[in-house]
């Protein structure tokens, strides 16, 4: 491999760093400056990300024959340096992260990112976080990059601060505290017991434990679940994302739709490394060990997420909201998929991730533009420079009278686009089609896959109840979430009281097109993703491949 092609992998993570130190050295007058640097790191992950995921696919045999790619930082031989490690599942995460980061930058740069300082430098650290949570091939340098990530997205979510966003910045903060410290403590002690925290190493360091030893570390495998639970939104420990996604800007909730799904990824990167016998079955004479290590219960935690979801769907009367269940909707399904154990509903769950990660994140911007039809009540009158609307994280009570407030429109910047109400009429329902899961789009695709498998697998005796469980609960989910926008989108497009058409720029509005398109495309091209999805998940269930990849690296150096 040429030297170029071998430090790839770290472009996703070096390049977002120095990208927001330069940001930080330029004040925010030199907007022209900011905004160039910002566009060409943002671009540079997108081509760095996709160029990975070609690497792990068939047509560069050469490179990576196996599909996967481990990168020793400093050459250090795993598993005692750092290794970033690339399959097709983190190449599939990196180009998912780098079509949001791109999408949210362009919305950003109508308004959003002028209401408070430093944007596009945090918007580049939380990138450079999650690109790192993919990456990284060890528990340690996973901790590091949450931390990375979430410290951005502190600043993100109280970017252009107002009360309702300082209040529910402080559930977020102290629950991701909460689950950091239970991040640290499972570490602590996985490293105390196995004297290793690469995840290649872990499962036969783990496997030849014992007795107390054996124990310890079950349990602090349980602490670490318990903390990538709570990243991934799951019930209870999810009361505080509806309203903490609604006060955020459009374009920050956007870009919060990923973030759950680092949560999801790590229980699928660390469960299928654990849990596989596969894993250890090149190990003679290991104990094998317990398939339900990462799983348990987390099938009835799936469903239970679900549940919370649909209720907090139905009785949600804010767009926003709305949306914020349906992240949380989607996360308990995932969990709901890995907790069952079923190989053939890992592709249709990985499409699923795919498809609701792009609507979702269209929809908290569409959000931000359907939020403008509704002008700002009368009695709440501010002093603050920032427009109402904007201080009130765009929540504006339906029934209620209002009065034009121009500031908003005033200060955005860009080319309008015609046709605004018919616009927003029809990406709302292309939206609607992808979160609810109803034909003909990639959420359709991605639910009749998933109750097509669980309806295979309710035919045998290990899984019927829990499968047959899982169609009714998919079924429920789907037709609450279409009663709940179904009733917001007559308020929003039908009722003529207190509405009015806003102006529309092409920046704001392209990067939702954007991502339907996308969605469609996704439809269209549903055989090839499939394919590669199901090579994704029996790369995950059989993850030898990973491991020895992994510990031959920096071998010959």
């Amino acid at each position: 491999m040429s030297p170029w092609f071998r430090h790839l992998p770290a472009v996703p993570i070096v390049l977002p760093l120095l990208a927001a130190a330069t940001l930080l050295l330029f004040a925010e007058r030199a907007r022209a400056l900011r905004i160039a640097i910002a566009c060409a790191s943002i671009t540079a992950q997108l081509a760095a990300a996709i160029m990975l995921l070609a690497l792990t696919t068939e047509a560069f045999p050469d490179i990576w024959p196996q599909g996967v790619g481990a990168y020793a930082i400093g050459a250090w031989p795993a598993p005692f340096g750092i290794v970033l490690v690339i399959d097709r599942l983190t190449g599939l995460m990196l180009a998912l992260a780098a079509v949001i980061g791109l999408a949210v930058f362009i919305n950003s740069l109508a308004f959003w990112d002028r209401v408070g300082p430093h944007f596009h430098a945090l918007l580049q650290l939380l990138l450079m976080g999650v690109n790192g949570a993919f990456l990284t091939g060890d528990l340690f340098n996973l901790f590091v990059f949450f931390e990375v990530l979430l410290a951005a997205s502190y600043g993100l979510l109280l970017h252009g601060s107002n009360s309702q966003r300082v209040k529910m910045g402080l559930h977020y903060i102290v629950v991701n505290l909460v689950g950091s410290l239970l991040f640290l403590i499972g570490v602590s002690l996985i490293y105390g017991v196995a004297g290793t925290l690469n995840m290649a190493d872990l499962p036969a360091r783990a496997a030849a434990l014992s007795g107390a030893d054996r124990a310890l570390f079950d349990a602090a495998a349980a602490v670490l679940g318990i903390a990538f639970l709570t990243k991934a939104g799951c019930w209870p420990l999810n009361f505080w994302l509806p309203g903490t996604y609604a006060a955020a800007s459009p374009p920050v909730a956007a870009a919060f739709a990923i973030l759950t799904k680092v949560g999801v990824y790590a229980l699928l990167r660390l469960g299928s490394l654990i849990g596989s016998a596969d894993a250890l079955a090149h190990i003679e004479g290991s104990a094998l060990l317990r398939p339900d290590l990462f799983r348990g219960g987390m099938f009835y935690i799936g469903i239970a997420t679900m549940g919370f979801g649909i209720f907090g769907t139905l009785a949600a009367q804010q767009l926003a909201r709305v949306v914020g269940y349906s992240v949380i909707v989607s996360s308990g399904l995932l969990l709901t998929i890995i907790g069952l154990d079923h190989t053939p509903l890992l592709a249709p769950a990985l499409f699923y991730l795919v498809g609701s990660v792009l609507a979702t994140s269209a929809f908290f911007m569409l959000t931000g533009m359907t939020g403008r039809a509704w002008r700002t009540p009368v009695p709440f009158p501010t002093a603050s420079a920032v427009p109402l609307p904007v201080a009130l994280g765009n929540y504006v009570p339906f029934g209620v009278r209002l009065a034009p407030v121009p500031q908003a429109e005033d200060a955005e910047v860009g080319v309008a686009i015609p046709a605004a109400m018919a616009f927003m009429g029809l990406m709302f329902a292309f939206c609607v089609l992808l979160v609810t899961g109803s034909p003909p789009l990639s959420g359709f695709v991605a639910k009749f896959a998933i109750l097509s498998a669980a309806i295979q697998a309710a035919q045998g005796a290990p899984w019927a109840t829990a499968a047959w469980i899982l169609v009714g609960v998919t079924i429920a989910a789907g037709l609450a979430s279409l009663i709940a926008l179904t009733r917001i989108g007559m308020r929003l497009f039908w009722s003529a009281t207190g509405r009015n058409t806003p102006r529309l720029r092409v920046l704001e509005a392209g990067p939702v097109a954007l991502l339907v398109l996308l969605c469609i495309g996704l439809t269209v091209a549903a055989g090839p993703a499939m394919g590669f999805l199901e090579d994704t998940a029996a790369s995950l269930r059989a993850p030898r491949i990973y491991i020895d990849t992994v510990l031959a690296t920096g071998e010959g150096r």
